[in-house]
């Protein structure tokens, strides 16, 4: 078993149609103003750009995203990741009583040398990293539906 890869999946019930939640999970760059832990994304094109990341723990996660599918009929966002994590990362959207169910899923293995280095004991804690992030994420899209899109971090 390769210690550093990781499969994770998400699922969040949101209170606003697929297609209101797509307008907004399409926009990367507008993650870190509902993301706590999205802390800058960087544009370099209309399909690339670099994020960072940073949970709980004290380390920064850098990675290039590139679009690989964008189908709003389909209510799919991909991207390719490279970087501190290699892999992909797909949004799903459907429709789920008065709103919309987002299924993040996520397949990467992790380059950071730090946390290579510490993937054995380590990893309870990185998969519990990652959970309390995707956590503050869905309280801050939640909360940003909520308030009609305002700027500003929501405290988790």
């Amino acid at each position: 078993m390769d210690w550093s890869h990781y499969r994770f999946r998400s699922l969040w019930a949101l209170p606003a149609p697929p297609a209101a939640v797509y307008d907004l999970l399409e926009q990367a760059e507008d993650y870190p103003r509902w993301w706590p832990q999205v802390r800058k994304v960087t544009k370099l094109s209309d399909t690339t750009g670099v994020i960072t990341i940073r949970s709980v723990l004290p380390y920064d996660m850098v990675f290039t995203a590139r679009e690989v599918r964008r189908d709003r009929e389909g209510g799919v966002l991909e991207i390719a990741m490279s970087g501190d994590i290699d892999g992909w990362a797909r949004w799903t959207l459907t429709p789920h009583g008065g709103g919309s169910l987002a299924r993040y899923d996520q397949v990467v293995d992790v380059n950071k040398p730090l946390l290579r280095r510490f993937a054995v004991p380590g990893r309870p804690v990185f998969r519990a990293n990652h959970w309390l992030m995707m956590r503050a994420g869905r309280r801050g899209l939640m909360a940003y539906l909520a308030g009609g899109q305002q700027s500003g971090h929501q405290a988790d």
